[in-house]
């Protein structure tokens, strides 16, 4: 009787380990310090940002009127804070003041500037802001020359009290009226016109027409602002107004914040 016998070769029972081929081991070797050095750079560009968005909102608390108060708070669009640095320029900047005591008065404010240079002694391109303001915070910050009494904020209009001559007749009345925008100024257009005294018979109608006999009403805007800002656009509503400005080739220093435009 023959007995078999087995010969087990050295290895033969084990399975062998696969190498990796060469073009995923060259992939590995140069991918992932790669995807480190960009984690990195994401890591540095963020801290970047955060730090210089600090010292934008920094400069200009710092800078602001000795009567206004109020947090800033930045925003730095763009992909790259780094790289917008080494060119000089930040794309775009965003500026947030959603509680603002002007005067004693509260207001929101928001700006959006382009082409803002890293240097702060340099002029900015171009901004726009908006301005909210309620109608008792208005009454404390602009008057309307002629006017007596408060200003009321109705749905798309404006009205105070005033008094003209009428006939001979001293009238005071209440007017009712369209605010315009128109760069330094906010022109009011009359639309309504109501006695607030007894006057004898006068016709509403010619009152009206005394008002609007040269053109719409100007206020000057530009003296309540820094010098440059022009008014775009307004908006009013039920007890509030909602003013947009622009501004160009201006430097966001402490002489501008503190600068007050006029009126030609």
């Amino acid at each position: 009787m023959s007995e078999n016998t087995t010969q087990v070769l050295p290895g033969a029972g084990a399975p062998q380990r696969r190498r990796r081929p060469r073009w995923l081991r060259l992939l590995l070797w140069i991918g992932i310090p790669v995807v480190v050095i960009v984690v990195l750079l994401v890591v540095v560009d963020s801290a970047a940002r955060a730090y210089a968005e600090q010292r934008v909102s920094d400069e200009i608390e710092k800078n602001l009127p000795a009567d206004v108060k109020g947090q800033v708070t930045t925003h730095i669009g763009g992909f790259s804070v780094l790289q917008q640095y080494l060119s000089g320029t930040f794309q775009r900047v965003e500026l947030d003041a959603p509680n603002v005591v002007a005067k004693g008065a509260p207001l929101s404010a928001k700006l959006v500037a382009t082409g803002v240079p890293t240097d702060f002694s340099k002029p900015i391109s171009q901004a726009t802001g908006t301005l909210s303001i309620g109608q008792e915070s208005l009454n404390k910050l602009v008057q309307i020359p002629g006017a007596t009494g408060d200003i009321t904020l109705g749905a798309g209009t404006i009205g105070y009290d005033g008094s003209i001559s009428l006939l001979g007749l001293p009238v005071q009345y209440t007017v009712t009226a369209t605010p315009e925008a128109a760069g330094d100024q906010v022109l009011l257009k009359p639309e309504k016109a109501n006695l607030k005294t007894g006057a004898g018979n006068v016709n509403l109608d010619r009152l009206l027409q005394a008002l609007t006999s040269q053109g719409p009403f100007p206020v000057c805007a530009a003296q309540y602002l820094p010098d440059g800002v022009q008014v775009d656009d307004i908006q009013v509503s039920q007890g509030r107004a909602t003013v947009r400005l622009t501004a160009s080739d201006f430097v966001m220093n402490e002489k501008f914040l503190n600068s007050k435009g006029s009126c030609s």
